[in-house]
């Protein structure tokens, strides 16, 4: 409902609410001035929020302010709120960017197509919201937030979330409970308490009868200043109780009492408008034809509504809208079963079978009683629409009604597993682990079984508890057998990926069991030559299962597949982290990052934010090797963004532990790798083998060699492919500081034995960077010389820093001071611009000792710039424009131009050609 023009609603003035109103007074000047504002109002049931609301919409005289209201009956139709709150925008739909269109139309059930991504969906809403307050400032007022259905409240709090500089503000009430299903949870935040003493006696005096001064006492207490009890309560109350000459309850139950009155209110009325109010409570506000045409078919008349309107209980508003929520939801909740029944019998049949097919099949199933196929028939197909707009929540929910009114025990399995899955794919992972519960009584038969494993496992997926379920899936294949070789394939995949990342932390299982599975079945389906994606997990197969003379050659195959053009995964899958792991096994870094950026632009494209989030690390990855080490913050920074968005919980500085320890930022450091022993409880054994080897970097900035050989040689010891390989050239090094010439032998052999199999500059680069660590005379001086020209072929500046400084260091000890200082000086100012600071120091002092000095240099402007102005400069830098970035980074074109401003004046630049100079990037190609 669209509120143009909003009155405060008939009743006493507010009192008090200081603190609320300065917070709602802030957020409308934010609004005036240009900006993006968000407040969340939390409280009890009639603490006064939706009056907060009220007060808002009062102070935005020149604003457009719009109101929605969700319906409790209908908190599990997908996007059904988010139509009614973006109905007066579509005309302006066909401004939007093309996927985000084809998403709010698949959404919104305007086209038919590939479901829905509900990040695009978000983004969508946020586009044609900021366009429309490019207008005219807009103020969005969503009371009872805690009964949108989830699609569209997660819509809303993507948009909240991403507000910035879009003159909209939005206000969200919620009542606490378990009804608040926390998706607000990260914004702005007040919490709305009872009103004190003084100020509740000041609003009881309003109250429309006289009330004894010693009992009015006893009602503020008793309500803890509940605004609508305090006045609600004189009306339900006895004039006895109220003089003080009966007693009140003791203790006064607030809650009971107020849902007593209002059902009285309700009982009170003729059955006629009783039955109209019911109707009223089942819909959505405005939804009057809907309810006309019910009404109608149980025989009403439009004046069932007046006793009502004259008993308060409905305003006069046309159309006519409760007076206070709490009425609506205490009128739904303590109806008659019977009651209920008719009401939703009359609104199914009021509803249009094509195209409010979804709301009468949930009115229908709402009416019925007992075990029905045809009304269990009607809500899997109208799941299927809900599916179709992405609507998984909507699709979860029909799908778990129909189950219940299922006869057959199989047919009922299947809905609660496709229940299930549905719940995953809208980010519930308990309301999955709820559905597969109720299906376990009903699993029949091998199919059904390895199902309901797959589901189990990923249901800890999404918890990020990974040990049990490389088991799970290999019980899940043993069950299914010969029956589904292509789903077998596709399970070990799923195993082989849980594995690789719990490494040594699984249960039941183990890498290599896993591995020699994959391996044996990948023969068996009928896709083994074509799908790169495929090929890449099967590689990886070979790597654990038969070593690493197996699985380099296989890898490689794999990798040039998919730069040729090879499928890369879907939007649901985390492909960069395997991608990752055969790259670096293979030392290969310009595949790993050219196959990165690709993965990077689909998942943009398509807004695959989870699969997006995991690129962003891996690129993040590439920057540090190649001493981006301010590239590498932005993607950290934009991971961060969508593990909120997300709700994924891997976000935080537990994904920075490379950066930390490059920086030489021991105390985050050390943070981060006690976070990765709270995650090897969870099974992440890999992330713990990452702390070890960033921890081995750190110590090797700092020069204390022993420490950095105790934290190198447990990764060399465990041997994943995430960074076994990589921790090869360190380990000599430190080997070599410490004398420990077995330890180097060892790693050197590694080395030697893998570096050819792989073959690429970086591989061959670290073994010539080895065998230098360990020669002396004119075979070290080549082989550094051999190191560095070969790592010159990638991007790997870090690489090539770290080479400099160890051929550096070697020739001052030869005293050959003029050539170590090249090779220092070379060391140093390349550190120095990374902002690594321990190793520029390392090398400094080196520098010091050769007799040259080594001046420290001062930050530039351009590093003043924040992780997004640096990377919306970056783009700018590459020739994007203003819509263009806006579309990448899941922003608005007004919040782009923000940031833009901001780069202009921290650089000190007016024109946009001038950002590639200023961030020391090179600009976009030109023509001619």
């Amino acid at each position: 409902m669209a509120w143009n023009d909003v009155h405060r609603a008939s009743g006493p003035p507010m009192v008090g609410r200081h603190t609320e109103r300065a917070a709602i007074g802030r957020l409308l000047d934010a609004v005036r001035d240009g900006l993006g504002a968000v407040l969340v109002l939390s409280g009890e049931a009639g603490i006064g929020k939706t009056r907060l609301l009220e007060y808002a919409a009062e102070q935005a005289t020149e604003l457009h302010v719009i109101r929605l209201i969700p319906v409790e009956a209908e908190t599990g139709l997908g996007f059904s709120a988010l139509h009614r709150l973006l109905r007066p925008f579509l005309n302006r739909a066909d401004r939007l960017p093309g996927p985000q269109r084809a998403a709010l139309d698949a959404a919104l059930g305007v086209v038919s197509g590939p479901p829905a991504d509900r990040y695009l969906v978000g983004l969508a809403t946020l586009t044609l919201l900021s366009d429309a307050a490019a207008e005219q400032p807009l103020l969005l007022l969503v009371d009872d937030a805690h009964w949108l259905d989830r699609e569209s409240a997660e819509a809303l709090a993507f948009t909240a979330r991403r507000l910035h500089a879009d003159s909209l503000g939005v206000v969200i009430a919620l009542r606490d409970g378990p009804e608040d299903n926390g998706l607000f949870e990260a914004l702005s935040a007040h919490r709305v308490t009872g009103l004190p003493e003084t100020e509740a006696k000041a609003l009881l005096s309003f109250a429309t009868r006289r009330v004894d001064t010693a009992v009015a006492e006893r009602i503020v207490v008793g309500t803890g200043g509940n605004p609508l009890a305090l006045l609600e309560l004189t009306d339900a109350l006895a004039t006895e109780q109220l003089a003080g000459i009966a007693p009140l309850p003791d203790p006064l139950p607030v809650s009971r009492l107020l849902e007593g009155h209002f059902r009285r209110l309700v009982h009170a009325m003729p059955p006629d408008t009783t039955t109209l109010l019911l109707l009223l409570a089942t819909v959505p506000a405005g939804d009057t034809a809907t309810v006309w045409r019910a009404a109608g078919r149980l025989g009403l008349s439009a004046r069932a509504v007046q006793p009502a309107i004259a008993a308060g209980i409905l305003g006069r508003d046309t159309p006519p809208a409760f007076r206070h929520p709490l009425i609506r939801s205490t009128l739904y909740a303590g109806a008659r079963p019977e009651e209920l029944r008719r009401a939703h019998a009359a609104l199914a049949a009021a509803c249009d079978p094509v195209h409010d097919a979804d709301r009468r099949a949930w009115h229908r199933a709402e009416a019925t009683e007992g075990l029905d196929d045809a009304v269990a028939d009607a809500l899997e197909a109208v799941s299927e629409r809900a599916r179709s707009r992405g609507g998984y929540s909507q699709q979860a929910l029909f799908l778990s009604r129909a189950a219940a009114f299922t006869k057959a025990p199989t047919t009922r399995a299947e809905r609660l597993l496709d229940a299930a899955q549905a719940h995953l794919m809208s980010g519930d992972p308990a309301a999955a682990q709820t559905a597969l519960d109720l299906a376990a009584y009903d699993i029949r038969g091998p199919v059904l079984g390895a199902r309901e494993l797959r589901i189990r496992a990923t249901v800890q997926m999404f918890r990020i508890a990974v040990a049990d379920v490389p088991a799970m899936l290999m019980d899940a294949v043993t069950r299914l057998g010969p029956q589904d070789p292509g789903l077998s394939w596709e399970l070990l995949c799923e195993a082989l990926h849980a594995v690789l990342v719990a490494h040594d932390c699984t249960h039941g299982t183990s890498p290599a069991e896993v591995a020699a599975a994959a391996v044996a079945a990948r023969q068996h389906t009928a896709d083994a030559s074509v799908d790169g994606r495929a090929l890449l997990m099967e590689a990886l197969a070979r790597r654990v299962a038969d070593g690493y003379e197996s699985g380099a050659p296989a890898l490689r195959t794999a990798l040039n597949g998919l730069r040729r053009g090879g499928a890369i995964g879907d939007a649901n899958s985390p492909f960069a982290v395997m991608l990752a792991m055969a790259c670096d096994d293979l030392w290969e870094v310009q595949a790993g990052r050219d196959l990165a950026d690709r993965l990077a632009s689909a998942d943009r494209g398509t807004g695959a934010l989870y699969a997006l989030g995991m690129t962003l690390l891996v690129q993040a990855h590439y920057d540090l090797l190649d001493g981006r080490f301010r590239e590498a913050e932005v993607r950290y920074a934009e991971f961060d963004d969508i593990a909120a968005d997300t709700g994924f919980p891997g976000g935080g500085d537990i994904n920075r532990l490379h950066l930390f320890a490059l920086t030489g930022r021991q105390e985050e450091l050390r943070s981060a790798v006690r976070r990765t022993a709270e995650m090897r409880s969870l099974g992440h054994g890999v992330l713990h083998l990452l702390a070890q080897q960033a921890l081995t970097l750190f110590e090797l900035g700092q020069g204390r060699y022993r420490q950095a050989l105790k934290h190198a040689r447990t990764v060399f010891e465990q041997d994943s492919p995430a960074c076994g390989n990589l921790i090869l050239t360190p380990l000599v090094e430190a080997c070599v500081r410490t004398g420990d010439r077995a330890g180097a032998s060892e790693a050197l052999t590694r080395l030697e034995e893998r570096a050819p199999l792989a073959a690429t500059p970086w591989a061959l680069g670290s073994l010539a960077l080895g065998r230098a660590l360990t020669a002396d005379g004119d075979d070290a001086e080549k082989l550094y010389q051999e190191s560095l020209d070969l790592l010159d072929q990638s991007p790997l500046a870090l690489e090539r820093a770290r080479a400099r400084l160890l051929f550096g260091e070697w020739l001052r000890r030869g005293k050959r001071r003029s050539d170590a200082r090249t090779q220092l000086r070379a060391a140093y100012e390349s550190f120095d611009a990374f902002g690594a600071l321990p190793y520029a120091e390392r090398a400094r002092l080196e520098l010091l000792a050769t007799g040259a000095t080594a001046r420290r240099r001062s930050d530039e402007t351009r590093f003043d710039l924040t992780p997004r102005e640096r990377q919306v400069a970056s783009m700018a830098a590459a020739g994007l424009t203003n819509a263009e970035i806006a579309t990448r980074l899941f922003v608005t074109a007004s919040t782009v131009e923000f940031h833009l401003s901001r780069v202009f004046r921290k650089l000190g630049i007016t024109s946009r050609k001038r950002i590639p100079h200023a961030i020391g990037e090179q600009g976009p190609a030109t023509e001619g």
